[in-house]
């Protein structure tokens, strides 16, 4: 019954308020289209407010949040980084964020796992505001299971805490929440203020008592919500000042969803509350608190999202693109290799043994070459990459002492179907001054040149069975998977995980000869849209043909 009529008190005194009148006051700045600038007054009780309204249907505009190593207002902040506009971010002490900061793949931040109530540690799920990989956004309870982007699962409801519970709850369990699937950059805070369109604030349950962040008390807050319209509201309340009181949550809740937000979260506020375009201040903030996150609208370039690939080609030492010339060969026993072949080790000497890597190439275009070795201190450190390529010969010299188990990039070269275009991993190496052998592993092949694409490739004979690379790769959500059969038959293409298990049956069906292609979609596939990042193996069968490639998923 008191919580009841605490309610009952806010909403009446709420409803007592006089309304905001906003005003537009984008022409005070310049701003490209699509966002646009809001300033809301109030007499009774004194407010100032204002807020961002980003049109996210703006193909060039993206939120993206930020986060520094030093502390930083705002203005300087949102200046430092390039954006156009931008609000302070989650909660944090010192200079540690405890407020979740995701770029694209990457975790920067994680939200806090527990908090301290009574002398005991209190396991909590608290809120995120995300934006997907196709430009929608969504206000999650979260859980961090891990340092990845996968390992962030979604839960229906936080843990349901009640105010000042004397008792901690068993932490969340991965079984009961969900992989947040399609993420592409978010920002952590809390609690939850608008859900459904309804106002929805799970201060309780998320252990907001006790952390010095008031309920109700008028103070400077900060908030970011979406409307059904795809548009994104970043607000800032002034508080703490004759001409402005602030606002406590349910009022902030109610003014998220009087703007047409369906769903919003709170951000820290008081001292850190800030709002500013470039180097310019839109509030007037009650302190210029230094703060370690912000979140900003800015071009989509800021994202440094990769680009698409086209083609790609990896040549194993065990494929038959690939042979090893001349005497001294052996395999290493050292781990870390690519594939299913060990990485092959060969005495530095005058050039005479070599492995040859020879990619069949349709199209004419420039590729980057990258090469896979396993290090150790024996390898030769001016080991020769030869490239052969359209435009004649190139050696470069790598030190496979270092960066070994990864792709490393050798250069871009123009590779055209001339058959004798080839990259050579030689053993002339320096002798006394380069130790003892030579690696070859692996070699890649990408091309972002659409052209290359491989249907436009269409000199392929359709004489030979073959399995082709997926493109894009890495991928997410969608890759398209292409082959071709001269004959007709039973046709099976399945997706299998690193340890061999099945997640995916694309096709299963007898078809005629010709060329195929089909998309994997992990959002579409109801048993592949909880796959983790990884590496994956895509398999095709056709009568006793069988050929498998790798693909890579990054959530």
């Amino acid at each position: 019954m008191k919580k009841v009529f605490i309610l009952f008190i806010i909403s009446f005194s709420i409803a007592l308020s006089q309304p905001i009148t906003w005003t537009e006051i984008t022409s005070n700045y310049q701003l490209p289209a699509g966002i646009k600038i809001f300033q809301g007054d109030r007499a009774t009780p004194k407010l100032k407010i204002f807020y961002i309204e980003v049109d996210m249907n703006n193909p060039n505009l993206v939120i993206h949040p930020y986060i520094s190593s030093t502390n930083r207002n705002v203005r300087d902040f949102v200046t430092a980084v390039g954006a156009y506009a931008g609000v302070n971010g989650g909660f944090f002490s010192g200079s540690t964020s405890l407020s979740a900061v995701v770029y694209p793949y990457e975790v920067k931040a994680q939200n806090v796992a527990a908090v301290t109530r009574f002398s005991q540690t209190y396991p909590v799920i608290r809120s995120l505001f995300g934006m997907k990989t196709n430009r929608t956004f969504s206000v999650d309870w979260i859980y961090h299971f891990g340092s990845n982007v996968s390992d962030i699962y979604k839960f229906n409801a936080p843990l349901p805490y009640t105010n000042n519970q004397q008792t901690p709850l068993p932490a969340p369990q991965q079984s009961a929440g969900n992989v947040y699937q399609n993420l592409l950059v978010g920002i952590g805070g809390a609690p939850t203020l608008v859900k459904n369109g309804q106002v929805n604030i799970t201060y309780d349950q998320e252990i907001m008592w006790g952390s010095g962040v008031g309920y109700d008390n008028r103070d400077p807050r900060t908030a970011v919500g979406y409307t059904a319209n795809n548009r994104v509201i970043m607000i800032v309340a002034d508080g703490r000042q004759t001409n402005s009181e602030g606002v406590g949550l349910p009022e902030l809740a109610q003014i998220m969803v009087n703007l047409g937000c369906i769903e919003a979260m709170n951000l820290d506020g008081g001292g850190s509350s800030q709002m500013a375009v470039k180097n310019q201040y839109v509030n007037s903030p009650s302190e210029l608190r230094a703060v370690p996150t912000i979140l900003t609208v800015t071009h989509k370039d800021s994202l440094r999202l990769p680009p698409t690939i086209y083609f790609e080609k990896i040549i194993d030492t065990g494929d038959p693109e690939c042979s090893l010339v001349g005497p001294g060969w052996f395999a290493s026993a050292n781990p870390g290799y690519w594939g299913n072949t060990p990485a092959q080790l060969n005495p530095v000497g005058n050039g005479s043994s070599y492995a040859e890597f020879r990619p069949r190439i349709f199209t004419e275009a420039i590729y980057e070459v990258y090469a896979w070795w396993v290090s150790a201190p024996n390898r030769c450190q001016d080991t020769p990459f030869i490239i052969k390529h359209k435009n004649g010969t190139d050696t470069i010299r790598i030190n496979q002492v270092q960066n070994g188990s990864k792709w490393n990039l050798i250069g871009s070269f123009t590779f055209s179907n001339d058959t004798s275009q080839k990259i050579i991993i030689s053993n002339a190496g320096t002798p006394g001054t380069s130790t003892t052998y030579i690696v070859a592993d692996a070699i890649r092949l990408i091309s972002y040149n659409p052209a290359t694409n491989i249907k436009d490739n269409e000199v392929i004979q359709l004489s030979d069975f073959k399995l082709f690379q997926n493109y894009p790769n890495p991928f997410n959500p969608i890759t398209k998977i292409s082959w071709q059969s001269p004959v007709a038959g039973w046709q099976t293409l399945k997706v299998y995980d690193i340890l061999g298990r099945e997640v995916a049956t694309l096709t299963n069906e007898y078809r005629e000869a010709g060329k195929f292609e089909i998309d994997f979609s992990v959002i579409e596939n109801e048993k592949a849209s909880s796959l983790p990042s990884g590496v994956y193996f895509y398999q095709l069968k056709i009568g006793n043909f069988t050929d498998t490639k790798k693909m890579v998923l990054l959530r």
